[in-house]
């Protein structure tokens, strides 16, 4: 089977800096499958993202998304480190604004919203402002508005980065969580090493200059995984090495 995902020989060079970010980079997803990317500052973690997300334009290469159009849904959906919810919106609203375009009736778009409300553990918070929302409800609330398409790729750029520790460790559950239940594939980029091996299939490290796929590892540990088991913690130590 082919991977929904496939990254060719991918390099991206900013404006007219003849030295690209990122060169030669390849890389697949399968269908279902969590691969986590790590990579120090200044690798292009987030821009490879946007690529993938065609929110950026490579220099050269090629991305295939080998995903079957679907009836009232989009190939892929994208989660960023803020919520970016519209303030003008409740949360039900900024819900709905992510459906647009999809040709829904308002039962089904009602029912979109209520699905993935339920799903994030939302529906309480339905009518609240987004400033009314703590800043994990409000990741929440954009993963919610991103599964809402039902997309067959979800592309995640640090979404938990600008919560506290805690809130960080819940947010993670909650997304394997809701992973498993959509049997959505992941694209997940994370600065956190320990973060990438509790959550992922896979660990891609990017590093060098320009930046590229230094290791790709599988990541062969039971599910549910103990963040501190010692398995997990030599395994994160390894993958730092080659950083």
């Amino acid at each position: 089977m082919a991977p929904i995902l496939k990254i060719e020989q991918l390099s991206f060079h900013y404006g007219d800096n003849p030295a690209p970010v990122f060169a030669n980079l390849d890389l697949s997803v399968e269908k279902g499958e969590f691969v986590a990317v790590v990579g120090g500052s200044g690798v292009g973690k987030s821009t490879l993202l946007k690529c993938v997300a065609d929110l950026a334009h490579s220099s050269s290469g090629r991305i295939t998304l080998d995903i079957p159009e679907r009836h009232a849904s989009r190939r892929r959906a994208t989660v960023f480190q803020d919520g970016r919810l519209l303030p003008w919106r409740r949360l039900r609203g900024n819900i709905a604004y992510g459906l647009k375009g999809l040709n829904l009736s308002k039962t089904d778009q009602q029912a979109r919203i209520d699905e993935v409300l339920a799903l994030t553990r939302l529906t309480e918070l339905a009518d609240r402002w987004p400033h009314q929302l703590s800043g994990g409800q409000a990741q929440r609330a954009g993963i919610a508005r991103a599964l809402a398409v039902h997309p067959d790729l979800l592309l995640m750029d640090e979404p938990f980065s600008a919560v506290d520790a805690i809130t960080r460790q819940h947010l993670q559950d909650e997304l394997l969580n809701i992973w498993q239940k959509t049997g959505a594939a992941v694209l997940f980029i994370t600065h956190d090493i320990e973060e990438a091996v509790y959550l992922a299939d896979r660990v891609v490290v990017l590093s060098g200059s320009p930046a590229r796929v230094q290791l790709d590892q599988p990541v062969e540990l039971a599910r549910p995984r103990g963040r501190n088991a010692e398995d997990l913690q030599q395994l994160a130590h390894a993958i730092a090495q080659e950083l």
